[in-house]
């Protein structure tokens, strides 16, 4: 184990709700809840004014909306999310050549490789630097753990929220550990919790004096050989600079069940695209096809379909998740679907894509003679707009609480909310006073949907235009 607190641990502070309030003056110091706003969504993340009436990540945001009622409610944006991280992630790898992400707003750093730090008073310096480096950067704020292990320097950022710096010095983590809960530990989820809780083990000391034998009765062979180690804050995990990807997915959950099966087939073609999207942004392909369908009863089925080689072409995934679909029974409804793809590469085999062609040729003649083509998202075939304009009605725009917006004569604003065909926008920027708020139709076509402003003038958004 090493002998200077070298691993940092950075986790940045509610990083969602954190990014909205820094790209929305009048949310500052308000309550922020970010996520899933259907009667089936989920908390994505809480701003710290949010967390004091008790929302929290994960939780059913039906619960979130009556526990803070007066909370602003966003859609996540995760193009803005992205941008901020990959900001974040260049200031880690300028530090170190070791830097292995968790998340978003996660990641390990082995400040010792990259000769950042090598004891406690440069390692405290180095992570200091970062935090001020990433205020000005970024605009946001993250929380730093210095420690000799992935395991305390988790646990020192954990102590260190928010925007603080904590360092466990080496010959002080038993004495830390000790009194901490069962759960502090990595891998200790509420079943393992309540599993030792049961057996009169309630924190890691008691971990530590139940002995190796004993946990291993308790948890198995292979967890509790880790559990006892851990707690005597043994913890031998190297910083990974790359972690292997094993695979590229999407999935949507429907407010209301999905019965229509046509309907059903669509949402499934608009996924591949989607996952086929998020494909390529990586450089990869992959060769296993794979369709998730969660019925109305919450029964869930997966199928799968294995190319004769990989492939990032649309109309390949497309076929493919199309006919997984045909083996599913969804008469009774279906609140989730995803497509994913897995068995990746980083090339693509010629051959498939003139197999692609010939079936996203053949789906097409046979769709428009259908009349079905029309509601694709992907105008690939020419004629797509036509049949589009002569067989469906124009789709009405959705306009997601929180996203971007622009109008011709008002400025950048964001979505308040939306409904009976009205939409509401407070027009603002990240470097404006609070802004006013106006109220539009839907389809007013001097508004439209915009891409997110940088949170800091001179980033990344603004060489794109933003």
């Amino acid at each position: 184990m090493r002998t200077a607190p070298t691993i940092l641990h950075l986790d940045m502070d509610a990083f969602f709700a954190s990014a909205e309030q820094a790209a929305k003056p009048s949310l500052r110091g308000k309550a922020v809840v970010v996520g899933g706003l259907g009667p089936r969504g989920v908390v994505a993340t809480a701003s710290y004014e949010a967390r004091v009436f008790g929302v929290h990540s994960a939780m059913p945001m039906a619960q979130a909306r009556r526990l803070a009622p007066n909370a602003a409610y966003l859609v996540p944006r995760f193009t803005l999310y992205r941008e901020v991280s990959e900001q974040v992630m260049g200031l880690l790898g300028a530090l170190s050549p070791l830097v292995e992400p968790l998340s978003l707003d996660e990641a390990f750093v082995d400040l010792e490789a990259g000769e950042a730090a090598w004891d406690e008073a440069s390692a405290r310096l180095a992570g200091a630097k970062l935090r001020a480096d990433i205020r000005a950067v970024t605009g946001l704020t993250g929380s730093v753990g210095l420690a000799a292990s992935k395991m305390l320097a988790k646990i020192a950022s954990e102590q260190a929220k928010p925007d603080g710096l904590v360092v466990i010095e080496p010959g002080t983590e038993r004495a830390l550990l000790g009194p901490m809960s069962v759960r502090t530990l990595p891998g200790v989820g509420p079943a393992t919790g309540d599993h030792l809780r049961r057996a009169g083990i309630t924190t890691v000391d008691e971990i530590a004096e139940a002995g190796e034998d004993e946990l291993v009765r308790l948890v198995g062979k292979a967890h509790g050989h880790a559990l006892y180690a851990m707690a005597l804050a043994h913890d031998e995990r190297p910083v990974v600079a790359e972690r292997e990807t094993k695979s590229v997915s999407v999935e949507d959950t429907y407010d209301v069940d999905i019965h229509d099966r046509m309907r059903v087939g669509l949402e499934v073609q608009r996924l591949a695209d989607r996952c086929v999207r998020r494909l390529r942004d990586a450089g990869l392909s992959g060769r296993t096809i794979v369709l998730k369908v969660r019925r109305y009863d919450f029964s869930t089925l997966t199928r799968s379909e294995t190319l004769r080689g990989p492939t990032d072409d649309p109309g390949v995934v497309r076929e493919a998740a199309a006919r997984l679909l045909e083996a599913v029974d969804t008469t009774g409804g279906v609140r989730l679907l995803g497509v994913g793809v897995s068995g990746l590469a980083d090339y693509t085999q010629e051959d498939l894509f003139a197999q692609a062609q010939a079936q996203a040729q053949a789906q097409a003649e046979a769709e428009a003679a259908a009349g079905e083509a029309a509601v694709l998202e992907h105008p690939a075939e020419e004629g797509a707009e036509e049949v589009t304009a002569e067989r469906a009605p124009p789709a009405e725009r959705r306009w997601p609480a929180g996203h971007d917006v622009r109008h011709a004569e008002y400025g950048h604003g964001w979505v308040q909310g939306s409904g009976l065909g009205r939409v509401t926008v407070r027009f603002e920027t990240p470097y404006s006073e609070p802004g006013r708020v106006r109220t539009f139709r839907t389809d007013d076509v001097a508004l439209e949907l915009a891409e997110p402003l940088p949170l800091v003038r001179g980033t990344v958004c603004e060489r794109r235009g933003g």
